[in-house]
Order: structure tokens, then C-alpha cells, then sequence
């Protein structure tokens, strides 16, 4: 919080500089101050980027909420109202001249099916500005499935997708490849899948940034359902549901353990662990707890159980570094009369 104020701080400077200038700019043009019906020359950003670096004072068509702008023209002395399409923007009379307005661009301003317009309403009359507002930078919460091929259709879930742009990730040795979306909304896209995917993220892309999937296709060892298994079960032989839809951390299942005192349980499978760095997976119980985790009867690890969604992975050098995943052990471990534990996003993490 400290470092907060201290940039708020400097670019409050920043902004008073900038209104000096653009004021002293506008007495050596004219000794009068104009009246009549407003208009936008230009609107450019005021202050610091994200980073610390001053930002240029340079004409954009483009602003970002939650960052502050000058509005640059003439005719603003008396102005009543702003507005970024068409959402009634707060500014203060303390920062605006007949010439400019340095305003903050709200963050719950609307940037999909927009009227791409500012305005500025004066006494005087209203001016208007083509410019867009940028939606916040995507946010990738899952895909599903994440075991998928060659042309299967797949529902990537998150936030922000206005024009999504969708690629398998670029790699240190291979470039990003074109995924073909079949429809989207602002927080789902279906894409289908082009060939040679296996093992490479999904990236999704508006004009604010850009943000990879934590999960690589192909990895997972549960994503709605179990891959791979060979033999096994709870030690009890009850207690285990693999397609509860209650709840899930991504995709629209996840695996349910009804778990008592100590109760636990092995599977089995057969996977080369040569790509993998890490094990994934996603927990969330009743009651806060901890579950023993252990690979092919390795050493033991202790998953903490909270009553939220974790998502957590677990260095293979923590596990007893397995050349083959060929076991996998849950044991509930509360001492304290057992517990009910979801397991979703169950895979590996690529090295």
C-alpha cells in the first residue's frame, strides 16, 4: 500500500504539470478564453504505467480503465458531464482548463457492444470523440477437456474474451499456432483443435494482453474423468464419486471423496513421467483438513484441505522423483472423524 501512494503521489505531480503546461500553452495562443461549442483535438494518457515509467503524452484512440487521460481541446471551462460510451464519468473541476481535462476513466465503464464514443458536455454544447475502451486483459480460469485431439470441440471458461484471439501457446521451440474459434461470449469460447496440440498451452488474446492456460493438452490425469486408471479403490470400498456436479474447480465435475477417519485408497495406472516436472491438483473440502499424498508408495506428502478451491503443484523431487506414475495414494488424515475432500484438475505439469 505504501508503494501505491507514493506513485499516486508523483503522478498527482505529473498531472499538475500537465495541466500547467497545456494552460500555459493555451494563453500564448489566444488572450481569450474560448466559449463557444466544445471540442476534442485529442485525448492522451497522464501519469505512470504499471511499471513505474512515466507515460508519453501522445494522442491514443484506445484508453485503458483504472488509468487517467487528457482530454485535449477547447471550450471546457464550463463542462457538466463526461462521458466513456456513454458511462457518466466522475472528474474533478480542480483539473480542467478551457483547454483540458485530466479524468480517470472508471473502472466499471462498458467496453463490449459499445458506443466507442466520448463526450464531454458543456454549457455551451457537446462534443464528441471516436475511442475505444480497452477491456481488462483475459483471464483463463480452465479448459475442458483437457485430454482432447485433432478436431474435438473445446469450451475454454474466463473473463474478458471481446474479439478473442485464440493460439496454442508460443514455445521456446515452436511458434504459436492459429486455433479455430467456432463462437464465443464475453467469458466462454468454443474453439476447435488443430493438429499436432499435445502437450501445448492455449493462449487467448484481446487487445489488452494476452493470458496462457496453466494446464498443457494432454496432461491431465482427471478433467470430469479419470484417464488411464488400471485397478483400484477406496480402502473402504465406498465413498467415491467421480461425476459429482456439485461443484468443480474447472470443467463441470469434479471427484467427490466421502472420506472416514483415516480411510484412503490406491489406483493405478501406467504413465511416463519423462515430460513432467510436477504433479497438479485442485482440493477443497467440508472442513479444513489435510489429506497424505504419495505416488507409487513414495514419500508421504500432506495436501492442506480448506473449505475454498486450492490449486497447488507438487515438485516430483518431492515425491520420491518417479520415472513412472504406476500408483496413486489418498489417505484422510483430520484425525478428527473424517472428512468430505473434491479432487479436480488432477495432471502434470510440463518441464
Amino acid at each position: 500500500m505504501k508503494k501505491l501512494k507514493i506513485v499516486s503521489i508523483v503522478a498527482c505531480l505529473t498531472w499538475i504539470l500537465s495541466l500547467v503546461f497545456f494552460t500555459s500553452c493555451s494563453n500564448d495562443d489566444s488572450a481569450d478564453v474560448y466559449t463557444g461549442v466544445p471540442v476534442i483535438e485529442s485525448v492522451m494518457p497522464s501519469g505512470y504505467n504499471l511499471d513505474g515509467t512515466i507515460k508519453p503524452l501522445e494522442p491514443t484512440k484506445l484508453v485503458d480503465p483504472k488509468n487517467y487521460y487528457v482530454i485535449h481541446g477547447k471550450g471546457f471551462l464550463n463542462t457538466t458531464k463526461v462521458y466513456f460510451n456513454d458511462y457518466d464519468t466522475y472528474f474533478k473541476s480542480t483539473f480542467v482548463t478551457d483547454t483540458d481535462i485530466i479524468i480517470l476513466v472508471d473502472e466499471n465503464t462498458p467496453y463490449a457492444n459499445a458506443s466507442n464514443k466520448l463526450k464531454v458536455v458543456t454549457k455551451s454544447g457537446t462534443a464528441e470523440f471516436d475511442l475505444m475502451v480497452a477491456p481488462p486483459v483475459p483471464t483463463f480460469s480452465g479448459f475442458n477437456y483437457i485430454n482432447c485431439a485433432e478436431g474435438d470441440e473445446v469450451v475454454i471458461k474466463g473473463k474478458y474474451f471481446l474479439d478473442p484471439i485464440v493460439t496454442l501457446a508460443k514455445t521456446d521451440t515452436q511458434p504459436a499456432v492459429p486455433v479455430q474459434v467456432v463462437s464465443s461470449t464475453l467469458e466462454q469460447i468454443v474453439v476447435k483443435i488443430p493438429a499436432n496440440a499435445n502437450h501445448r498451452y492455449l493462449a487467448v488474446a484481446n487487445i489488452s494482453g494476452t493470458s496462457v492456460s496453466k494446464e498443457a493438452i494432454g496432461t491431465a490425469l482427471y478433467d470430469d474423468k479419470l484417464y488411464g486408471m488400471q485397478w483400484g479403490g477406496p480402502w473402504a470400498g465406498k465413498g467415491v464419486n467421480f461425476d459429482f456436479a456439485g461443484d468443480s474447480y474447472q470443467g463441470e465435475k469434479s471427484w467427490k471423496w466421502e472420506f472416514g477417519a483415516w480411510d484412503g485408497g490406491n489406483w493405478g495406472f501406467n504413465v511416463d513421467m519423462a515430460p513432467y516436472k510436477a504433479f497438479r491438483i485442485a482440493v477443497k473440502g467440508a472442513k479444513n483438513g489435510q489429506v497424505n499424498f504419495s505416488l507409487n508408495g513414495g514419500p508421504n506428502y500432506v495436501i492442506p484441505v480448506t473449505t475454498t478451491w486450492v490449486y497447488m503443484e507438487i515438485p516430483l523431487d518431492k515425491l520420491g522423483n518417479p520415472s513412472s506414475f504406476t500408483m496413486i495414494t489418498f489417505q484422510e488424515s483430520n484425525n478428527d472423524g473424517g472428512n468430505t475432500v473434491l479432487f479436480d484438475d488432477l495432471g502434470f505439469v510440463l518441464k
